[in-house]
Parts: structure tokens; C-alpha cells; sequence
């Protein structure tokens, strides 16, 4: 068996051994269920008060949640994507390279004429398959809830939707797993380790977007995108970070894969960046060189 298949097996194993992993891997898939029930109970919550307030004659309106579609309910799990779900892919990351370094099990693999390149990808294939099963659960269990409060099974353009979010999702994982196992590899400690990608991931999920917007940070918080401000100033610095604000290019992308009627535009231009950046964390990862990779801890 090559080195990228047994990499990838490895990795899988570790990862389901390791009872931290086991903890965000439970909150995760139950926070995204949650969603789609927190969607439910606020339907009837709206519906019950706008029947006893139309019944006492004090509205002509109609009801707020009249054709809305059956995809709404799946819409907060953008945020416990953005939120726990990178969180708990940085985890994965930072552990699968550092478990290698504190074990040596890098040293005794590359001690071999075994290409780096090929553990590394076969780690990153690990990780991913893992991710890919995490969100695969969570959105079938999802698609369940929401097609019992539909009274009906999702149709195949609905169905389609939710599978793309859930690729949207993987790709937006995978990239914070990327970048844990990239601070594990290059950082002296293992405090280091977690410390940097959680400071990465702030900046990109709250600093950027909110630079770029001028939205409070409560604000991006929401499932939606930070409105930009517009003006001189704004537009140049909305061009900037904008790009760079992957996690609002995710909530974009999803928001109108969605179908979510406050989000307008294309959904294309927000996938290519989320490609982009998956891209260069993987080529950042695969190039660390082989000394690096064999360094041990300073602890």
C-alpha cells in the first residue's frame, strides 16, 4: 500500500481515537441540526402571533413566513459552519501535524525514500474525509428535520442546494484544516501551534470585515454578509479586504445558494475565491520542507 494511502488511514484512525476530535465533531453536527429546528420554532413562534393578532382585527398584513421556502430553515448553520466548524477543523489540523512531530512518526516515515509531498497530502486526504463524513451527517440529518416540517420529502433542486452548501462547507473546512496543519508544522510549540490559526482565523472572520464594511462585529455574526459602506475611503478598502474576507465570500456564496432573497448577485466569483484559498493552503502545506517537518518540539 503507497505512503498517500496509508497517510490517509492513518490519519483517519488518529482522528477518531483522539476524544477532543470526538467533542467538536459532536457539537458541530449537533449545532447544525439545531439550526434547522431554531428555523422551525421561530416559524411558529411568528405564525402563532400573527394569528392571535389578525384575529383581534390589528393587522391586514400578511404573514411573514407565507412562501418562504423550505431552505430557510438551513440557513443558520452558515454561521456554526463559520464558527465551530472552522474552529473544530483547525483542532484536526493543528493535531494531525503535531501529533506526527511529538511521536516522530515524520521522522521514521521520511527516514525512507518516501516522497513528503505524498504524506502530506495523504494526511490532508485523511483530514478531508473526515470533514466530508462530519458535514455529510449533519446535512442528511438536516435535510431530515426540514423535510418533516415541510410535510414533505425536498424536492431534487432543494436537495441539490443543500449538497452544494454542504461542497461550500467542505471547501471552507478544509481550508482552516489546512492552515492547522500548517502552524503545526512550522511552530516551535505547541502552544504556538493553536494560538496562531486562531488568530488568523479572527482576523479573517471578524478584523477584515469589519475594515472593509465598518459593521460592529455583533453584525458578522449573522448567517448574511456585512454591508459595505460606501464613499472613497470604503470602496478602496471594500476592494481590498473583500477578497480576502474568505469567510464573508463563504456566507455570500451560500446565502444565494440558499436562496436567501437579502443576498443578491452571483454565487460564482465568491466559489473561485474560496478555490483560490484552498489552493494556496495546500501548495504552503506540501511545500514545508523535509527538515521541518522531522523537527521536534520546543517545549
Amino acid at each position: 500500500m503507497n505512503t498517500f494511502l496509508v497517510s490517509a488511514r492513518h490519519e483517519m484512525l488518529n482522528t477518531r481515537r483522539a476524544r477532543t476530535a470526538h467533542l467538536l465533531l459532536f457539537v458541530f453536527i449537533g449545532m447544525v441540526v439545531a439550526s434547522s429546528v431554531i428555523g422551525w420554532v421561530t416559524n411558529q413562534t411568528v405564525t402563532n402571533v400573527y394569528e392571535k393578532v389578525l384575529a383581534d382585527g390589528l393587522t391586514t398584513a400578511p404573514n411573514p413566513f407565507t412562501g418562504v421556502t423550505p431552505l430557510y430553515y438551513a440557513r443558520n448553520a452558515v454561521i456554526y459552519v463559520l464558527l465551530i466548524g472552522s474552529l473544530m477543523a483547525i483542532v484536526l489540523g493543528v493535531q494531525a501535524t503535531l501529533r506526527d512531530r511529538k511521536a516522530a512518526t515524520a521522522d521514521l516515515v521520511l527516514s525512507r525514500p518516501t516522497s513528503s509531498v505524498t504524506r502530506l497530502l495523504g494526511q490532508f486526504a485523511g483530514l478531508g474525509i473526515v470533514l466530508a463524513a462530519v458535514i455529510g451527517i449533519s446535512f442528511v440529518t438536516s435535510w431530515m428535520i426540514i423535510s418533516l416540517i415541510n410535510g414533505a420529502p425536498l424536492g431534487w433542486g432543494d436537495t441539490g442546494r443543500v449538497a452544494g452548501f454542504g461542497v461550500l462547507s467542505w471547501m471552507l473546512l478544509a481550508t482552516f484544516a489546512l492552515l492547522g496543519m500548517l502552524t503545526g508544522l512550522r511552530s516551535k510549540q505547541e502552544t504556538t501551534a493553536l494560538l496562531v490559526p486562531f488568530v488568523i482565523w479572527s482576523a479573517v472572520a471578524f478584523v477584515l470585515p469589519q475594515i472593509g464594511t465598518a459593521a460592529r462585529p455583533v453584525s458578522l455574526l449573522n448567517p448574511v454578509p456585512a454591508l459595505s459602506s460606501t464613499g472613497g475611503y470604503f470602496d478602496v478598502l471594500s476592494a481590498i479586504t473583500g477578497p480576502l474576507s474568505v469567510t464573508e465570500q463563504f456566507k455570500r456564496a451560500s446565502s444565494i445558494i440558499l436562496q436567501d432573497t437579502t443576498v443578491t448577485g452571483d454565487a460564482a466569483p465568491s466559489v473561485v475565491v474560496l478555490i483560490a484559498f484552498l489552493v494556496v493552503m495546500v501548495a504552503l502545506v506540501i511545500t514545508t520542507p523535509r527538515a521541518r517537518m522531522r523537527s521536534a518540539l520546543h517545549e
